[in-house]
């Protein structure tokens, strides 16, 4: 099942234990096939898992992988395009919303270029606590790898002329 091209959803992120870790109110839909899942947040709710809310700054072009083990989000900003890249399970849409499971390691890469792998600890605390297998944790590792990779080569969507041909068909939809 696939969400429908200018269609708004709710986007779920879950953790291993499957507690419900973050949700976003509203991403709306600028293309939907087999590999990949474009979505735009745009002043949208996040309700993080302890309740906290919080209201999206600037617009978002979100990409949910069914066959990858990542999510990434790039927020566009006045000095650049900023990437954050969630390791997470492959995004599912199953009618009520895209989901995943957060598995914690982060990558932010910045628009000089700078990458930063953020919350190395926070996955070594779940990968216990929640027993992640040590499959799992390869696969995890290896997605990482795979996702600097990208970033180095510069391979969709960590490009800006990608990032903007997405936005510009956001914004004509939504005239």
């Amino acid at each position: 099942m696939l969400p429908e091209e200018k269609q708004a959803v709710y986007i779920q992120s879950f953790k291993h234990d499957g507690s419900l870790h973050r949700t976003w109110s509203k991403g709306f839909v600028i293309e939907s096939n087999d590999e990949v899942i474009v979505a735009v947040t745009n002043k949208t709710w996040v309700i993080e898992s302890d309740g906290r809310k919080w209201f999206t700054k600037e617009p978002a072009v979100c990409f949910f992988y069914p066959n990858k083990w990542f999510n990434i989000i790039t927020m566009i900003r006045k000095n650049g395009i900023f990437y954050y890249c969630n390791l997470a399970s492959p995004s599912l849409y199953d009618g009520e919303a895209i989901k995943n499971i957060d598995y914690d390691l982060d990558v932010k890469l910045y628009p000089d270029g700078t990458i930063q792998i953020l919350d190395e600890d926070e996955y070594l605390d779940h990968s216990k606590v929640m027993g992640y297998s040590d499959e799992l944790k390869v696969i995890i590792e290896k997605s990482m790898e795979e996702l600097i990779q990208m970033m180095k080569d510069k391979s969709d969507p960590f490009n800006c002329e990608i990032i903007d041909e997405y936005y510009k068909k956001y914004l004509n939809y939504i005239k």
